[in-house]
C-alpha cells in the first residue's frame, strides 16, 4: 500500500520558472511535481503537493499531515530564516521531514544562512536545482524504510 508524503511549498515558489531564473531556474512548480510524482510511484510513496504564499495555511497543512502523512518534504521559501511556528508545527510531526532549497541559500546574502526549518529536519538539500526535491523524496523513501 503507498505511503503517503506531503511535499510543501512556501512563499513565492508559485513563480518558479518565472521568478529569477537566474538563481531558481526556468522549471515551473507543475514540473517539479509532474517529476516527483513520477519517482514516488517508483518508490511506492503517494505525493500530496501544496503551495502556500502564507505561513498559517503552511501551518495547518503541517498539522493535517500529522493524521495523514508518513513524511514531509518542505521548501519553506523565505519563512525558513524567520518562522519560528513553523518548525514549532513541524516539531509537533513525528516522521521524517526532509528540507529543501533550490538555490544554494550559503552563497547568498548572510540572512539566508540560518534556517529555522533545518533544526527539525532529518537533512537538508540546497543548491541542487529543482533536482533537490528528487534527492528529498529518495531520501524519505529511506528513512521511512
Amino acid at each position: 500500500m503507498p505511503r503517503t508524503i506531503f511535499i510543501l511549498n512556501g512563499p513565492n515558489l508559485n513563480l518558479l520558472g518565472q521568478r529569477q531564473p537566474e538563481i531558481y531556474g526556468r522549471e515551473t512548480l507543475a514540473d517539479v511535481e509532474a517529476a516527483t510524482t513520477a519517482l514516488c510511484a517508483t518508490l511506492g510513496l503517494t505525493p500530496r503537493f501544496f503551495q502556500s504564499n502564507h505561513e498559517g495555511v503552511l501551518i495547518d497543512t503541517i498539522q493535517e499531515a500529522r493524521q495523514a502523512a508518513e513524511g514531509i518534504v518542505i521548501n519553506p521559501g523565505a519563512l525558513s530564516h524567520t518562522s519560528v511556528a513553523l518548525l514549532d508545527a513541524l516539531n509537533a510531526f513525528d516522521g521524517p521531514v526532509i528540507e529543501v532549497h533550490i538555490s544554494n541559500i550559503h552563497k547568498r546574502e548572510s540572512f539566508r544562512h540560518h534556517s529555522y526549518v533545518s533544526l527539525r529536519a532529518e537533512g537538508v538539500i540546497a543548491g541542487l536545482g529543482t533536482e533537490g526535491y528528487l534527492a528529498a523524496v529518495r531520501r524519505l523513501a529511506t528513512l521511512l524504510g
